[in-house]
């Protein structure tokens, strides 16, 4: 299947999970990535859970504090 994964085509084995991709692609500190699936928003603990499908487009988001 084909996937848009951080703006770059790519393709994967159909059935495979946000979990694995996450996996495959060496996401730095998985658990502190937000996964934006289509433009919304998955939750991390329905990673495990929810399939990609073909076309689908997955952006790893990663939130920063800072300042004073």
């Amino acid at each position: 299947m084909k996937l848009v994964v951080a703006g770059n085509p790519k393709e994967y084995a159909d059935g495979l999970t946000i979990a694995q991709l996450v996996e495959l692609e060496k996401v730095e500190t998985p658990m502190y990535v937000t996964v934006s699936l289509n433009e919304a928003f998955v939750e991390s603990g329905d990673f495990a859970k929810t399939t990609l499908h073909d076309g689908d487009n997955v952006e790893f988001l990663y939130f920063m504090g800072g300042g004073w």
